[in-house]
């Protein structure tokens, strides 16, 4: 028995990740590989065969032959054995039998067992590289640690384990600079099998970045009580998340930031102190938009759920903090609630359409005439806005929707998408 060789497979095994189903294959293959080479014809001999104990290591290496009446009728050595002989290795062989005559591995010519080395070399490399595809295939769309290697150009290359990841200039967070041993989390793109191994691009700027770093700090988002329901961010600068529980008693704003702001506060370290605002998902898209205008205090919301707009009306103090920094809050809020949002103050709102109670506010003649043209399959209801948000259907999001840039157009003509 040869249990040195099954214990020196079982640590390569769990050494390389690789099934040692395959490394016993691989062995067999260079077994026959070598014996080919050893008899010169590789590429005729089909009759060589190797078979490897799982249990006890012991190996054996044979040619099938089939057997002929006389040694005058061996056409072929390598393929074709007389009777007699035949039968001095199995007594009851007839003719057109086939037998198994042994190859003695002290009969490997130097040169054959150096091919059988490569030959076993050459797949534990092949299976090496597919066990750490399948490893990093299923971490695709999920988030892993990587310790910074070296500058290639403007791109980062990242030790993972066992593969390198490519950090790509485009997406780092603009302004982190990186120095080698950093540890940085970065969101696995994509995953790509090359002859060289794996080819794993990952990211620092996307936005499923942020929900994975809640998900690994928030229990309750982890065990689905609370949901990220959509994500804005705006890499290095701020982020928006809307949240909503799936159980009335959890706050799912509450859980998110933890005790003493700890679990909000390790999201926003390993982002480089990337500023993150989190509000309750709405099904109401009024209460949403204004949830997601956040810091900013709202008076009013006008949504419209069919064209997916709406306009929003606040004091005249809360116009620029509403809009924010190069209307970042209001661009935030926008592709938060897929929503095409165009903000007033008070003062401004008064003499705007669309921006007042009485706007929506119609008799009864003037509903039925105007009733194709503004709202077609809807319902035009006289406002009070509440009472509005409460028969608008749910809103969809979608994730490309945004705001002007321009802060200071839209501090006297809103803020538009």
């Amino acid at each position: 028995m040869n249990t040195e060789l099954i214990e020196s497979l079982n640590l390569l095994a769990k050494e390389k990740g690789i099934d040692k189903e395959s490394i016993f294959e691989a062995i067999e293959n260079a077994l026959v590989s070598g014996c080919r080479n050893m008899y010169g014809r590789k590429e005729n001999i089909k009759n060589i065969r190797a078979e490897v104990n799982r249990d006890t290591g012991d190996f054996r290496v044979y040619e099938e032959k089939e057997v002929v009446e006389t040694a005058e009728d061996v056409m072929d050595s390598l393929l074709e054995i007389s009777l007699d002989d035949a039968r001095a290795i199995a007594p009851d062989a007839q003719i057109g039998d086939v037998v198994q005559v042994d190859i003695r591995s002290s009969e490997l010519t130097r040169i054959a067992a150096m091919s059988a080395k490569n030959v076993i070399l050459q797949k534990l490399r092949e299976e090496e590289r597919h066990a750490i595809f399948d490893q990093f295939s299923g971490s695709k769309k999920n988030v892993v640690t990587g310790v910074v290697g070296h500058y290639s150009g403007g791109n980062v290359t990242l030790n993972l384990g066992k593969a390198d990841g490519l950090l790509a200039e485009s997406e780092m967070i603009p302004g982190e600079r990186y120095k080698n041993g950093d540890r940085l989390k970065v969101y696995v793109l994509d995953v790509k099998s090359t002859p060289k191994g794996p080819r794993i691009s990952v990211s620092r700027t996307h936005p499923e970045l942020v929900r994975c770093l809640f998900e690994n700090e928030v229990a309750e988002i982890a065990d689905g009580t609370v949901e990220i329901r959509s994500i804005a961010r705006e890499p290095g600068s701020r982020s928006k998340i809307a949240v909503w529980s799936n159980n009335p008693d959890v706050d799912p704003v509450g859980a998110c930031v933890g005790m003493n702001g700890d679990r909000v506060g390790a999201v926003v370290s390993e982002l480089n102190d990337e500023k993150i605002d989190i509000v309750c998902w709405d099904e109401n898209p009024g209460n949403f938009v204004q949830n997601a205008l956040s810091p900013a205090s709202v008076q009013a919301v006008f949504a419209d759920p069919y064209e997916k707009t709406a306009k929003v009306v606040v004091p005249d103090d809360q116009l620029s903090l509403a809009i924010g920094k190069e209307g970042q809050n209001a661009r935030l809020a926008a592709r938060l609630t897929g929503y095409k949002i165009d903000i007033k103050s008070e003062s401004q709102a008064k003499d705007a359409v669309g921006f007042r109670y009485e706007d929506y506010q119609y008799s009864e003649d003037e509903y039925e005439e105007g009733y194709d043209e503004n709202y077609e399959g809807g319902e035009m209801i006289d406002m009070d806005a509440e009472e509005y948000y409460e028969e608008a259907p749910e809103a969809e999001f979608a994730e490309d929707a945004s705001a002007d840039d321009n802060a200071d157009e839209t501090s006297s003509e809103g803020t538009e998408e």
